[in-house]
């Protein structure tokens, strides 16, 4: 099987979690990752532009073959979830920018391919990520969370490359 390598993103406003993950077959490990902090009482809009100067680097630097990010999922907090929308369509933006295919995912859909539960916490995804022998995996719960992403995403590829192999 052919590797890939996949900028995974777990976005927000304040702070997004940015990791370039290569992988395929059995093995991955995190080439790059980082966790793009904007500053609190910086206007909106420089802070999402901030946000697209550092994803559209990251994007030059690491020349990921796609970006894998993790779907907004509206909650209680309606303001909380309008700031990470903004900054999803911000990431989105810069990766069509660069000419890259972009994925998707539920935070369920995450947590089941790493951990195999959708109930995992942070540190369950970690520790997974851990047990799964991916090396690199930060301390950072933002990049640790943009690592968890990205696998989901070469999880998917391997298993799509598998089932169109079998037709």
């Amino acid at each position: 099987m052919f590797e890939q390598l996949i900028l995974g993103v777990d976005p927000g406003v304040a702070s997004t979690g940015l990791a370039a993950v290569r992988g395929g077959g059995q093995r991955a490990e995190v080439v790059w990752s980082d966790t793009v902090r904007t500053p609190a009482g910086l206007a909106e809009a420089l802070r999402l532009r901030a946000l697209h100067e550092a994803i559209a680097a990251a994007l030059a630097t690491h020349r990921p073959d796609a970006v894998a990010i993790e779907r907004l999922m509206w909650g209680r907090n309606t303001g909380s979830a309008m700031g990470v929308a903004r900054a999803s369509g911000v990431l989105l933006l810069a990766a069509a920018e660069a000419g890259l295919p972009v994925s998707e995912y539920a935070p369920l859909e995450v947590k089941m391919a790493v951990a195999g539960s959708g109930t995992a916490t942070k540190a369950d995804l970690r520790r997974f990520l851990g047990m799964l022998g991916i090396s690199g995996v930060p301390d950072q719960p933002d990049a640790a969370d943009a690592v968890a992403v990205a696998v989901c995403h070469l999880t998917g590829a391997a298993l799509r490359a598998a089932t169109g192999a079998a037709r």
